[in-house]
């Protein structure tokens, strides 16, 4: 999204809000995505918006142009660009996430994941601290969600993508992070050699879909998110596989792993977990919509 600031009256911005809502309807998007967007990029309210109070505003402050604005509102309609795009940021458990098309859009149910670290370490506050990974960081929004809840834990985070580090770096240096999370380009746990067997715990939302699958997503996904961040292989398994047969030299005896997978690939990743042999207390759990997404394990101890 642009840096420039712009002013509007609230004349002009009823009008264009408006304007925007009957092109959502007519486009199928949802029109509360309009306001959502406002709320980002004019700093209103929802109350203000339902209210229209905001009409007889002699000046609001934009952060881009209203023709910019308008340009990328004919691309969330006509192209499928994400809103959170438009915005520069989306809602995360209880921050604000910036984004770019570099990362993927972290999804509501990706939240739970912290949710399950915390659950994972309840009767182990040993866990709770030491080293814990973020392996495919991506937005940074995991790392950012173990910092926030294990505050006497190093967290670190690895992505394969530059572009992504930035974006990731960036959230952890407005969210106030900085110097609980540090970040590492590379593959997996490659970037991590020197602290084998020393983690307490990782977290990873790695790609899961299968190859032939992405084209048949949503425009928003297969035309806009980066497929590095979705694409799993013939079976959407391979990260996953990958995960499951290096993560015991890195944990140390005891230690937490948790990943996020596509509905459909809980008996699979159950199976390949159980096969590996170095994995105790395996566990599948559902998101909100109770599709089973997420799986939970625990490095067997020696002997």
């Amino acid at each position: 999204m642009a840096d420039k600031q712009s002013v509007v009256t609230g004349l002009q911005l009823w009008q264009w809000r408006n304007t925007a809502i009957k092109a959502a309807n007519a486009f199928g998007v949802p029109t509360a995505e309009v306001d959502w967007l406002l709320q980002e990029i004019a700093g209103l309210d929802r109350l203000t918006l339902l209210l229209e109070s905001f009409k007889d505003k002699p000046q609001i402050p934009l952060q881009l142009s209203l023709f910019d604005l308008d340009l990328l509102w004919q691309k969330r309609l006509k192209e499928r660009l994400p809103v959170q795009y438009i915005a520069g940021v989306t809602p995360w458990r209880k921050f604000k996430i910036a984004v770019s098309n570099s990362v993927l859009i972290p999804r509501p149910e990706t939240e739970c994941l912290i949710d399950l670290a915390i659950t994972a370490t309840v009767n182990l506050p040993y866990l709770q601290q030491g080293h814990w990974a973020d392996l495919g960081t991506g937005s940074g929004a995991i790392a950012v969600g173990l910092a926030d809840t294990f505050k006497n834990a190093t967290i670190h985070a690895v992505d394969s993508s530059h572009k992504a580090l930035e974006v990731a770096m960036a959230n952890a240096r407005s969210l106030g992070f900085e110097e609980r999370i540090q970040f590492y380009q590379g593959s997996w746990w490659n970037p991590l050699e020197s602290l084998r067997g020393q983690f307490s715990g990782m977290v990873s939302n790695p790609p899961y879909i299968p190859t032939s699958t992405i084209p048949t997503l949503q425009p928003e996904v297969t035309d806009h998110e980066p497929h590095l961040a979705l694409d799993g292989g013939p079976d959407g398994l391979d990260c996953i596989r990958h995960l499951v047969e290096v993560s015991p030299t890195y944990l140390q005896p005891g230690g937490v792993w948790l990943i996020e997978m596509m509905a459909g690939q809980a008996d699979a990743v159950r199976e390949i977990l159980q096969r590996c042999g170095s994995y105790c207390n395996i566990q599948i759990y559902a998101d909100l919509a109770g599709i089973y997404r997420f799986a939970l394990a625990y490095r067997k101890s020696e002997g």
